[in-house]
């Protein structure tokens, strides 16, 4: 019987579900799967890019843990495509690979100012808070007005970070140098920007509601946004996710600012719809000093339109939430445009010739884009599986497919690697250390603490 050796380059959902759903697979061969990940640790964005203060989000870590912990996928973290292991190193020891590396790097944003001090992507922001070992440990908060531009989740994610008092995040798995920096927060007021209305934005009811939840934060809304053309009123008519998103925000329209004690809340929590940044201002320093904006009016069909009415709000900091991007990887083909490895239904694709490219196959953000949930991740990672198990005939043939092999090479190499039980141990180092104040865990954030943990040393 052939046996199919595979490499998964990435071990977030998207290369989880994809070793997950091979092996469940009803195929003529055997399998065997090897996961290679940069990090010390596995789970990708469910580690290292959802919000501390979102423990059910964090659940799905269960489910991925689940299928590693059956104990027949190996997998080998702190290892560095394109620098520890090499394409060339998996043709000699696999039949095929599959990348799933996602998609972390920000969006560019092309307006002037952009490049101001003080002016972030969202994405290092979040690598920061969820205590990312490969970012700085420390974060200037010391503007007292702050914006957001973005009207999807993830500009929600950073927004309630910006806002919420550090204390009440105690509870989560947070990690210590990243409270210590939000409990000497100077934001008092966040404003998020989103180029078209209330109808038409991309977050989750869920999302919107907790920011509502937040201790001693003001909702700040704006009547003038509220009045709705035909194409929004038939948009909250229809939809039930936008009629909850409209009612939320119709609640907020008429709340007292209150804070716990009963007066005013010191923190402020502003929506600016119809609202399309045009330029970032900065002061004699080169800082971010205030952000203008076009205010924009819907085109009837779910578009907007520039009426030309430009408005400035003083900001001192800037984070751009717009969307991510992904990263290219050595030797394998590219698509700068979309930031993604073209395929087709996750079949590589040379960029150049339109060919397929034998043996490399693409699952998750770097596939698609990074856009869904991850219930789409699992659709992706069949789509994907299934081509791998019908090409069989254009499969690598390694020359030496042994257990031991990886493991030799990458000792070889003086690469620290980390593998399941690793995770277990720095799994539960991380929860004793959170035990004594009965919080989740306390991240370990230095790379080479998470790898010594790990190892045992």
């Amino acid at each position: 019987m052939t046996k199919l050796r595979l490499a998964i380059v990435g071990a977030g959902p998207a290369g989880i579900y994809a070793a997950d759903i091979l092996l469940k697979t009803e195929r003529s061969f055997d399998v065997s799967i090897d996961l290679f990940e940069q990090l010390p640790a596995p789970y990708g964005l469910v580690r290292y890019g959802v919000a501390p203060d979102h423990p059910r989000i964090k659940g799905v870590i269960n489910a991925l843990r689940d299928v590693l912990d059956r104990g027949d996928i190996r997998i080998f973290g702190n290892v560095r495509f394109g620098e520890d292991i090499t394409l060339e190193d998996l043709k000699k020891h696999y039949n095929a690979v599959i990348f799933a590396t996602g998609a972390v790097r920000d969006t560019n944003l092309d307006i002037p100012g952009i490049d101001a001090e003080g002016s972030f992507g969202a994405a290092d922001f979040v690598s920061w808070f969820d205590g990312h070992p490969d970012v700085p440990r420390e974060w200037p908060l010391d503007a007292e007005s702050v914006a957001v531009l973005g009207n999807g989740n993830v500009a929600l994610d950073v927004a309630r970070m910006l806002a919420k008092h550090a204390e009440d995040l105690l509870p989560t798995e947070i990690p210590e140098n990243v409270h210590a920096v939000l409990e000497g927060s100077k934001v008092t007021d966040v404003h998020i920007f989103g180029r078209r209305g209330p109808a038409q934005v991309k977050f989750t009811p869920l999302e919107l509601r907790e920011l509502g939840d937040l201790r001693d934060v003001d909702m700040v809304v704006y009547d003038e946004d509220f009045d709705y053309d035909e194409a929004s009123i038939a948009a909250i008519a229809s939809n039930k996710q936008v009629k909850v998103i409209d009612r939320i925000l119709q609640q907020w329209r008429t709340r007292p600012s209150v804070n716990n004690a009963g007066g005013e809340a010191s923190r402020r929590l502003h929506l600016h719809f119809w609202a399309k940044p045009v330029e970032i201002k900065k002061d004699a320093d080169g800082k971010v000093a205030a952000i203008v904006y076009e205010r924009t009016q819907s085109d009837g069909s779910g578009g907007i339109l520039g009426t030309g009415e430009l408005r400035e709000i003083a900001i001192g900091q800037m984070y751009r939430a717009v969307g991510y991007f992904g990263s290219p990887l050595k030797d394998v083909p590219f698509d700068k445009k979309h930031g993604v490895i073209p395929n087709r239904e996750g079949q590589v694709i040379a960029k150049d010739s339109n060919q397929r490219v034998p043996g490399i196959y693409a699952t998750g953000w770097i596939k698609r884009g990074p856009v869904g949930l991850i219930g789409h991740t699992k659709s992706d990672a069949m789509e994907t599986v299934q081509h791998l198990v019908n090409d069989q005939g254009s499969w690598w043939d390694p020359a030496d497919t042994s257990e031991a092999a990886i493991p030799a090479l990458l000792e070889s190499r003086g690469v620290q690697w980390t593998d399941l039980e690793g995770w277990h141990r720095l799994d539960e180092h991380e929860v004793a250390l959170g035990a004594p104040q009965e919080r989740a865990r306390v991240k370990v954030v230095p790379r080479e603490d998470m790898v010594r943990i790990s190892r045992g040393e």
